[in-house]
């Protein structure tokens, strides 16, 4: 991976969006007793934070709910897609438990619960070239988390996508096998993704919690970037 860009159709679509980056390098992501333990409490308190969220009892008219299905309106998605943080407050008002998957991903499955924000992850070594994010022609190669096949990309979704083909379809609905977050993960790239001035309010909040969760907990070396309509490429 040596850049990050978000192509011109994503700011026609949301003018005030914004994407907050974390680079992060040199983890040891292994899970341990001990560790399953922290981000176990760490995940249930953020749990009880995030029905702060969920005031109204229609599930689909709460805030965040509301906004981020607007915002996958306006663009080609697969039937039943939904934003990630969608996928977190339903199990929260299902009153359904988070067990740890991985320390990088329960760390970023924290602040998204705690913020109400979409936060995603990808194995940074295991992107080819730069990083996107923009429309996809249809058809680029995509073989989703838990799957045994592909499950290309349609024409008109925002998608992530590198040199071999999509990485997250529909912002940050689905991710690929291929990036994957595992124990192995030495180096990653966090995003967290915001469509107007109050997400993004939120979202700088969230990243510098996540920022300092990831450095304190990994003693890694970050580096945190943010793309608006004016500046939309970095260097990494």
């Amino acid at each position: 991976m040596n850049k990050m860009i978000v192509e011109p159709a994503f700011w026609e679509v949301f003018p005030e969006g914004q994407l907050n980056i974390l680079i992060v390098k040199g983890i040891d992501n292994h899970k341990t007793e001990v560790n399953e333990a922290y981000f176990a409490d760490l995940l249930t308190n953020a749990m009880q934070e995030a029905k702060g969220f969920l005031k109204d009892e229609i599930f689909s008219q709460n805030e965040v709910i509301a906004e981020w299905r607007e915002a996958f309106s306006k663009f080609k998605t697969k039937k039943g897609a939904r934003s990630s943080i969608e996928a977190l407050l339903k199990r929260v008002s299902q009153e359904k438990s988070f067990t740890p998957i991985n320390p990088l991903v329960d760390c970023y499955n924290s602040i998204s619960l705690k913020y109400g924000i979409p936060c995603g992850g990808e194995d940074s070594a295991s992107i080819n070239g730069a990083l996107r994010l923009g429309i996809a022609t249809g058809g680029e190669a995509f073989r989703p988390l838990g799957a045994d096949k592909d499950a290309p990309a349609l024409a008109g979704e925002f998608i992530y996508y590198d040199n071999e083909g999509a990485i997250c379809r529909c912002l940050n609905w689905r991710e690929a096998q291929r990036t994957l977050l595992t124990e192995e993960t030495k180096d990653a790239i966090l995003v967290i993704e915001s469509i107007n001035e109050k997400q993004s309010k939120r979202a700088n909040q969230a990243m510098n919690e996540l920022q300092k969760e990831i450095q304190t907990y990994f003693g890694a070396e970050t580096t945190s970037f943010t793309l608006v309509k004016e500046k939309s490429e970095i260097a990494i």
